[in-house]
């Protein structure tokens, strides 16, 4: 058998040990929390030496960030996969809140750990644009593009609005959850609202 020179080999193992840190990171902080879990037992989780954390990782709240934006990312493209083309806004509303509440039931805890108040990472570190928050600017778009159609209102600010929306799915989401609702009828009510509410002027 033929020598492998050491870097040949490291660069084999690098990847691979980051694609297992990050899935034992979104494992530990689905199940854990932020708060509960450390960079240690990630590494312990993924099979791998406390050591190995912190040559793909500076700290937690790294490790915790790449999450958060692979998790945008995965929803991203489920939601380009998943939601009908619609010419009204009320079409486009309703098919982004099933193909939301699609990927939450297939990917069990990921958007509820991906949410963690941002408070909480920035204690540790500069300043960081929560999930939330970038789904606000993500429904901005989607109003300014109806605003331009002559399908919503014009004389609202898209980005106060966008924010806006993203807080209510989330505490109607998790109230629905809570009280036992359908997701028919979750989806249903907040399509009928936002759809209301945006009517053009």
């Amino acid at each position: 058998m033929l020598y492998e020179p050491a870097p040949a080999r490291m660069g084999r193992r690098k990847p691979d040990s980051l694609a297992r840190l990050k899935l034992a990171a979104r494992k530990l902080f689905v199940e854990r929390g932020y708060d509960a879990t450390r960079p240690q037992d990630i590494a312990r989780e993924a099979g791998l030496g406390h050591g190995t954390f912190y040559l793909h990782y500076p700290d937690k709240r790294a490790c915790f960030l790449g999450f958060v934006e692979d998790a945008r990312e995965e929803l991203d493209v489920y939601l380009r996969a998943h939601r009908a083309s619609g010419t009204t806004l009320e079409e486009r509303i309703a098919s982004t809140l099933n193909a939301i509440y699609d990927y939450s039931d297939s990917h069990p805890g990921v958007l509820r750990a991906a949410m963690t108040d941002e408070t909480v990472i920035d204690a540790e570190g500069c300043e960081a644009r929560p999930l939330m928050m970038q789904w606000g600017g993500e429904w901005a778009e989607m109003i300014r593009k109806a605003e331009g159609e002559g399908n919503a209102c014009s004389s609202f600010d898209a980005d106060i609005i966008g924010q806006a929306i993203v807080g209510a799915l989330h505490q109607t989401s998790r109230e629905a959850h809570r009280a036992g609702r359908s997701r028919t009828a979750l989806v249903d009510n907040l399509t009928r609202f936002l759809t209301r509410a945006l009517r053009p002027d």
